[in-house]
């Protein structure tokens, strides 16, 4: 039992940087990023002992806490938590020049759907298919949802260079 509890926390250690980007990126806040990754890793850690494929416990964590970030959605609405960047230090690792930052702010505007969708494919790097499941939508919804959110950061930003859509 010692040694799972060791391999879980050896996890948590290696895999809390890039686990809280991604919760501050669907939250916007880091309070409520530190909070939704805190309770996505107390769950995981509970089940540590069941995850088969500890290599796929990120993703594990990552689906934790886009199904706990969802549920918030429909009761936050559209707010948007603050106009002040973070302090440096607890900004997740984010690039802070003043095109990402004019990015980061027309994102943290967008519906917390189409966010997260724009998280996970352009962050995470997952595939639609791979978002699809996390989100628990169809490829499609996933493929609207981006080519909408692009769409209003384009019209938003237009100087700024966003990358095409694909497929």
């Amino acid at each position: 039992m010692a040694s799972t509890q060791i391999g879980f926390s050896e996890f948590m250690a290696a895999r809390w940087g890039p686990l809280y980007r991604t919760a501050y990126l669907l939250t916007g806040d880091r309070h409520e990023a530190e909070d939704l990754l805190q309770g996505a890793l107390a769950r995981t850690c509970v089940r540590w002992d069941s995850i088969r494929d500890k290599g796929a416990a990120d993703a594990y964590v990552r689906r934790a806490m886009v199904h706990a970030a969802s549920r918030q959605w429909g009761k936050r609405g559209r707010e948007v938590v603050t106009d002040e960047v973070p302090d440096l230090g607890h900004f997740g690792g984010l690039d802070v020049r003043a095109d990402h930052l004019a990015l980061w702010a027309e994102i943290r505007r967008l519906p917390p759907r189409m966010r997260a969708t724009l998280v996970l494919r352009y962050v995470e790097d997952l595939t639609e298919a791979a978002t699809a499941h996390e989100l628990g939508c169809s490829v499609g919804a996933v493929k609207s949802q981006t080519h909408h959110a692009l769409k209003r950061l384009r019209a938003a930003l237009p100087d700024l260079q966003l990358a095409e859509e694909t497929s």
